[in-house]
């Protein structure tokens, strides 16, 4: 990769990082000086060293114990962190006091509501004491079924602070997508919402609730949250409770101090190639992790209003609250993007002196083909940092963020999963910022590029790895007491070495590629192609709203098949077929350019809004899909089950 930087921080913004300050500490614990690569080397060269360095840096509460900071720690699965430590990962978010605002909720009818620290603390009191009241505690299961609400943040904090288990679903979910979920791990416990608004529409999700206490036989109780009805029904709910009748008005806050792997979320695969599989995340991993990543690679400070757009079906979700663990305020946005119009999360960022901004490639395509320019339209002067995760961010898009957003704002494209519950790759208040990359692989972290051999390359294209145990690997999964699927999961391929299932390209300069998912990888005559490197190359057209790209079995070959969903009132005709060829045969390859290109109305997508490749593949290939629950709009896979032209 080669050019020239797009933004590059500031003298000032050096010397004032957080990262500057623990580059400092690091120093002193046998760091070398240097830029951040020596760092990073270091942090991956001596991990007991790093990471208790982070622990000192970020000041986690706990009770630190004696023994290693890390044991076995050449076992991948395996090792261990911190055995002898005992914290509470509610504890540790809820630091901070007094009257200063901790969680903003803002939704696209312009509601707001505000929870100061001493609030939000004395909430997760009252629930906490509802929870233990109803005998819940460490080994339990509570579940949301829940929109982004101030309500869904205090029933979790109140869970991690009994030490019970989080699990939530958003309620776009549909009910198999909720069951296949919550009925694998037997929830105590259910957080549910009557219904909630979308785009304009308010939406039931009663019935579901109640279809869901017919099935899942371990909830005791719902506790109600009356989000769209003042006094909603709760005929059929069993034992219910509103919200605000849960609880002790007058508890006191109280944390379980547990071990450092002891169980604080289950996360789900998204589950669209059979049953979900539920991870299971430990609190200390978790809490260290997101401690790095705000404030040493996102420089998260006190003074910051932190927001991402996301559902609580999504680990940005988890990933947003954890930023009440470096004393910043967190925006939760309820609803629609684009309701009533494509203006509305940027005037809420506006109005709310948003600092950090989070959302996905896939929202910042829909803004720029809206024609919606957030600098010309509102004040952003609070704006410092954008993030950008969920599938690869394309160079066309740093290009649009910088025109339409503003040069002074970094734009920083991350990269992990819900696996992880973290990032492998993010950003760097250090570092500059170049087209198309991540500007840097996460401290602790170390990641590799590896290709077919299992050697690790720089400056081509392989799998992305990580050759070292790190603190956020899952506990393990839900049932599966030997370990086997998860060993199967991650350390199939390479024995011993996570495999991500990423295809990706790390850069001279040590920043990363993404290129899209191993297993959607073409591969026409043998030669390997990331689906991202089509990708931005159809979606630059005007007329492309989005694509998706296959490879189907041919001739004793695959070839390329590319789908495109065009402007309403548009037909694909073979001017604008040449011109999707010619664009990508112009800015790739030959063997990039696809042997077919369709026209379909829509584009299958995931409910955290990821485009499913596999799903489609297995459809044209007359292979059934196991598990349409997990899709936002599953009806769109009939639009690829007899295309024509997909039989010529």
């Amino acid at each position: 990769m080669t050019g020239e930087p797009i933004w590059k921080p500031s003298a000032l913004r050096v010397a004032d990082a957080n990262l500057t300050r623990f580059m400092r500490l690091a120093r002193t614990r046998g760091a070398p000086d240097g830029e951040y690569a020596a760092l990073w080397e270091w942090s991956v060269s001596s991990p007991e060293a790093f990471w208790q360095s982070l622990v000192d840096f970020t000041g986690v509460l706990a009770d630190r114990g004696t023994g290693p900071v890390l044991e076995d720690g050449k076992a991948m699965p395996g090792a261990r962190w911190f055995p002898g430590m005992r914290l509470n990962f509610a504890e540790n978010l809820l630091r901070r006091s007094g009257e200063e605002a901790a969680v903003v909720f803002v939704n696209e009818r312009g509601e707001r509501r505000e929870l100061s620290w001493d609030g939000l603390t004395s909430e997760v009191a009252r629930v906490r004491a509802g929870l233990h009241d109803a005998g819940v505690g460490p080994g339990d299961r509570v579940a949301g079924f829940m929109p982004n609400l101030p309500e869904t943040v205090i029933a979790m904090l109140a869970t991690a602070s009994v030490g019970a288990t989080w699990s939530s679903c958003s309620p776009d979910f549909g009910a198999q997508g909720v069951l296949d979920r919550f009925g694998q791990i037997a929830p105590k416990i259910l957080f549910a919402v009557d219904g909630y608004y979308y785009a304009g529409k308010t939406l039931d999700s009663l019935g579901r609730v109640r279809e869901l206490l017919g099935q899942i036989r371990s909830i005791e109780q719902v506790v109600l949250v009356p989000y769209v009805e003042e006094d909603p029904d709760l005929a059929g709910l069993g034992r219910a409770t509103p919200f605000g009748d849960f609880g002790n008005d007058c508890a006191l806050p109280a944390y379980a101090r547990l071990p450092f792997d002891h169980p604080l979320y289950i996360m789900y695969s998204s589950g669209t190639t059979g049953v979900p599989k539920c991870i299971v995340h430990g609190a200390g991993g978790t809490l260290l992790q997101h401690l790095k990543e705000h404030q040493l690679h996102t420089d998260v400070k006190t003074a910051d209003r932190l927001f991402f757009f996301t559902t609580c079906g999504w680990m940005m979700w988890n990933w947003l609250v954890s930023g009440l663990g470096s004393g910043a305020a967190v925006v939760l946005y309820e609803g629609s993007p684009f309701h009533p119009d494509p203006g509305v999360l940027w005037r809420m960022a506006a109005d709310e002196g948003v600092t950090i901004f989070g959302t996905s490639p896939k929202y910042l395509s829909a803004l720029e083909k809206s024609g919606y320019r957030p600098a010309q339209e509102v004040s952003l002067a609070r704006l410092r940092t954008m993030l950008s995760t969920g599938s690869p961010l394309a160079p066309e898009q740093f290009d649009f963020v910088r025109q339409a957003v503003g040069e002074q704002v970094q734009l920083a494209s991350i990269s992990g999963g819900t696996d992880i519950l973290s990032c492998f790759a993010l950003g760097n208040p250090l570092l500059p910022v170049y087209r198309g990359e991540l500007q840097c692989r996460g401290l602790g972290m170390k990641v590799e590029v590896w290709n077919e051999a299992g050697e690790s390359v720089v400056g081509e294209k392989g799998e992305l790895v990580c050759t070292a145990p790190f603190p956020s690997m899952p506990v393990g999964f839900w049932e599966d007491p030997d370990g086997a699927k998860y060993r199967a999961a991650y350390f199939e391929r390479f024995p011993g070495v996570w495999h991500h299932g990423d295809y990706a390209l790390l850069t001279e300069r040590g920043g990363l590629v993404i290129l899209g998912r191993s297993d959607a990888v073409l591969n026409p005559g043998g030669v390997r192609i990331g689906t991202a490197e089509i990708y931005r190359q159809v979606e630059q057209l005007e007329e492309v709203l989005e694509s998706l790209v296959i490879g189907q079995d041919w001739d004793n070959d695959v070839r390329v098949v590319l789908f495109v969903r065009l402007r309403d009132g548009l037909t694909l005709d073979e001017a604008l077929v040449n011109r999707i060829r010619d664009t990508i045969r112009a800015n790739t390859t030959p063997r990039h350019v696809p042997a077919k290109v369709l026209q379909v109305p829509a584009i299958p997508r995931t409910l955290s809004g990821k485009i499913v490749e596999l799903a489609v593949r297995n459809v044209v290939h007359g292979r059934p899909v196991k598990n349409t629950d997990a899709l936002a709009n599953p009806e769109a896979l009939e639009f690829f089950r007899d295309l024509p032209g997909l039989r010529d």
